[in-house]
């Protein structure tokens, strides 16, 4: 591993730190505001507007009364325009935004030309807004005669109403792009509580809307908010028909319960804990060094496959490849693209990730590279790149997602079959990557109990791929034709025959 020192800020920001409430941009009521930290060198980079309980009460009110007195939900054509101005929008803000990324979320340049910035502003708002032409919104059943005298009968998709948008800091743009494109291609209306920690780029969004695109007042609203309070009354507000959540397991279990008494629907993408699951025919030597994946936003990634299993008869190769290959890689100062891995979020989540460091070699893990800090990185919030060896499957680091850069790996027996068996010991089921021989990788992700499977240096990503998980990775998929009808309501209309 090398550490590069991490420069003093060159870039100056022109963010937008304002709420953006009922078409308006402005202020918090409570005239709260909260610092925005660049985790790379703990310095304050800006403020933000910190939104009260008032404020939200608000938003939920303009959103409501978006949906329920306007054409915004029935007007597909005038959708489909607004969406391509958003998109046209964002493609025009996007080196702002990407410096944005980097400053407030760690995230090393590289990481902002794919997923982190790149990938989904260049689909996640136009796929959905075209897909508005394409999609059957209406589905004419066989005439049918219960009573005797014949009938239509016709199916209906309708918008389920205010959306609920309760968006991380790991990936900031890239979520908060997919849940827009989705949200608003449907027809419904949305309050989006982004993050704290990474508000300048939810906030753009705000601005953008209210500047350059034609969507009418209160149909998005942007409110961060660092009082859980204040977001919690999102889930339970009637007047909000469904929460999309992207974030931690135990949160989604939170609005689960909280949700429950108003029987919202709800679009949760949770946590993994994903493998990167070598088959016996599988080349080690071009396969584990694509173990880096792990690495990518220093791990801080839900899909991110950070199990590695691989058969015991070769399991001492492994290691040394994939310690080799942690140890090749440079880390420090996000706005260098030569660094790989940059710095966690917060003191917090990098003391949280040490702390499991610790708990993996009380539990008999072995450290065969990282383990603690970089040396050479006296200020933000890094940790070394950790393989983690000897890591049994009752291990706390082989079954809790970490979200740091640290993989765990882990041998087994009994060919395909032992090896889908560890796979899907997990109470997450969220991605993968099956290494191997074409056909048998098929028919390995295929009994992975995941709801995506990468194989050989293939890529499900893509707003018209449906993304979530299975068992507790999740409810729901966002994305794709699934993702689209997951945000849309079913009725079926009984009517007369029109007379002759």
């Amino acid at each position: 591993m090398t550490a590069s020192p991490v420069a003093a800020a060159t870039v100056s920001f022109n963010p937008e730190s304002r709420l953006y409430i009922d078409g308006r941009l402005r202020e918090s009521s409570t005239g709260k505001t909260a610092d925005n930290i660049n985790p790379a060198t703990e310095e304050v980079l800006g403020v933000c507007t910190d939104a009260g309980a008032e404020d939200m009460d608000e938003a939920i009110a303009a959103a409501r009364r978006a949906f329920d007195t306007t054409d915004w939900s029935t007007n597909h054509e005038f959708r489909q325009h607004c969406l391509m101005q958003l998109h046209d929008a964002l493609q025009e803000e996007k080196e702002d935004a990407r410096a944005e990324l980097i400053a407030e979320a760690g995230s090393p340049v590289g990481m902002t030309y794919i997923a982190q910035l790149d990938w989904p502003l260049a689909d996640a708002v136009r796929w959905p807004a075209q897909y508005i032409s394409k999609f059957t919104w209406e589905r004419q059943l066989d005439v049918d005669a219960k009573m005797g005298e014949p009938y239509n009968r016709v199916v209906v998709k309708e918008p389920m109403g205010v959306v609920g948008a309760i968006t991380p800091w790991n990936f900031p743009v890239e979520i908060i792009a997919n849940k827009v494109g989705q949200v608003l291609a449907t027809g419904n209306t949305m309050v989006l509580k982004p993050a704290i920690e990474t508000p300048w780029s939810a906030l753009r969004w705000g601005r953008i809307i209210a500047e350059k695109t034609d969507i009418p007042p209160g149909v998005v609203n942007v409110v961060p908010a660092s009082d859980n309070d204040v977001a919690q009354r999102l889930v339970t507000d009637p007047r909000v028909d469904m929460i999309s959540f992207t974030g931690s397991t135990a949160v989604g279990e939170l609005i689960g319960r909280l949700s429950a008494a108003t029987m919202k629907r709800n679009l949760m993408e949770l946590g993994g804990k994903s493998v990167y699951l070598l088959l016996e025919d599988a080349d080690l030597a071009s396969t584990v060094p694509g173990c880096i994946g792990a690495l990518m936003h220093s791990g801080q990634g839900c899909a991110l496959t950070t199990r590695m299993l691989v058969p015991r008869n070769r399991y001492d190769e492994a290691v040394e490849l994939a310690t080799a290959t942690f140890a090749s890689v440079t880390v420090g100062d996000p706005t260098d693209p030569a660094n790989f891995c940059g710095p966690l979020i917060s003191a917090k989540q990098r003391d949280r990730v040490l702390g499991y460091i610790e708990v993996a070699k009380e539990q008999g893990a072995r450290v065969t590279v990282g383990g603690g800090k970089p040396e050479g990185l006296d200020r933000g919030y890094f940790v070394a790149p950790t393989v983690l060896a000897d890591v049994a499957p009752d291990h706390r680091v082989f079954q809790e997602e970490i979200f740091g850069p640290i993989i765990t790996i882990t041998p087994y027996d009994n060919g395909d079959d032992g090896a889908v068996e560890m796979a899907n010991n997990s109470v997450y089921g969220l991605a993968g990557t099956v290494l191997g021989s074409n056909e048998r990788a098929m028919a390995v992700a295929r009994r992975i109990r995941t709801g995506s499977v990468n194989i050989n240096g293939a890529i499900f990503y893509g707003a018209d791929a449906p993304f979530g998980g299975y068992k507790m990775s999740g409810i729901g998929r966002q994305n794709g034709i699934e993702g689209f009808e997951q945000h849309l309501q079913t009725k079926v209309i009984a009517y007369p025959l029109e007379s002759a």
